[in-house]
């Protein structure tokens, strides 16, 4: 979920007297809020539903359509990630009304005719809690994206890549469907960290991290599994189309020099794939086993190639072409 804009000073007043959207509509252009005014509850739920609503709402309780209990019901059902800080107005004075305005899913009640020191107070208070929320919302999704994405490429770490090929596995098997992968490595690195030092080499890391993303479809998924080590998942993909886009993965990354500090260096990669298929479902791990016994193949022929490896270990390839020799 994005944790969106934070709150705003916009506020959506619903009331059915036109009179009291004119006079509180009034007052809180003078606080400093944008007022978006509705008639009835059914406009105010249907602006509530469009994208970048008021996240403060002041609702009078009797309007013609949706009264402001039933809107403050259909409200709370949304869930917390969406929420909305009402303040239900209303002639009402009892204190059953109250309570059931509260369990209606309202922040606060007011009463008609209303103080309006008192009610710029209260609208202060909601405006002050939906900027803690939002400020909660959005540390939530940072600790969420650093628990399952890599700090220095921005890719999925190790652990989330490989629940995304549990999920995948999962879902071809259910469609019937095949999925390739392809394990990663960077040729050299080691000398390249000697050669050009650390930094050179976390930037080497963090280049062939985004070649790597932008030589992938959309639904792909790629992850540092380690190290200098990526692996990339390709839904629906059998033997055929994987070499095909592995070998262009291969001509991308190595395409042009990767640079920092006016140093530059040619970076080559090679890659193990294996496919899987739901007709002869084997284990992650052993998808896993045999894409890293292609990549083993790879380093061994030469490096800066693609190597599939068949259950006998003959090395299997498109066609000529795409030998990199």
């Amino acid at each position: 979920m994005s944790s969106g804009p934070a709150p705003g000073n916009r506020i959506l007043l619903a009331d059915d007297s036109p009179v009291y959207r004119r006079m509180i509509s009034g007052v809180l252009v003078q606080w400093g809020f944008e007022p978006v005014v509705v008639g009835d509850g059914l406009q105010a739920w249907t602006l509530l539903q469009s994208t970048n609503s008021p996240k403060l709402a002041l609702i009078d309780w009797v309007m013609p359509q949706m009264d402001g209990p039933e809107l403050c019901r259909k409200i709370r059902e949304r869930g917390a990630d969406s929420y909305t800080y009402v303040v239900l107005l209303t002639a009402k004075d009892g204190r059953g009304d109250l309570l059931k305005g509260l369990e209606a899913g309202a922040d606060d009640y007011l009463n008609k005719p209303f103080d309006e020191p008192e009610l710029k107070a209260r609208l202060m208070v909601g405006r002050r809690i939906l900027e803690l929320q939002h400020d909660l919302i959005v540390t939530r999704e940072a600790m969420r994206h650093s628990a399952t994405h890599d700090s220095l490429t921005g890719l999925t770490n190790r652990k989330e890549i490989l629940d995304i090929l549990h999920r995948e596995l999962a879902r071809a098997t259910r469609e019937r469907l095949k999925v390739s992968i392809a394990i990663v490595d960077i040729d050299r690195f080691k000398n390249i960290n000697d050669e050009f030092g650390h930094l050179f080499g976390d930037e080497a890391l963090k280049e062939v991290a985004r070649r790597l993303r932008s030589s992938v479809r959309i639904y792909d998924s790629v992850g540092r599994y380690g190290g200098e080590e990526f692996l990339m998942i390709f839904p629906g993909c059998d033997l055929t189309d994987v070499l095909i886009r592995a070998e262009e993965v291969l001509k991308n990354v190595s395409a042009t020099p990767i640079k920092k500090a006016g140093r530059q260096r040619q970076v080559t990669i090679s890659m193990g794939v294996a496919v899987w298929e739901s007709t002869n479902a084997s284990e992650p791990e052993a998808l896993l086993s045999h894409a890293d016994a292609g990549l083993y193949q790879a380093k061994k022929s030469g490096r800066n190639r693609v190597e599939h490896l068949d259950h006998k270990n003959h090395s299997h390839r498109v066609n000529t072409a795409l030998s990199r020799g």
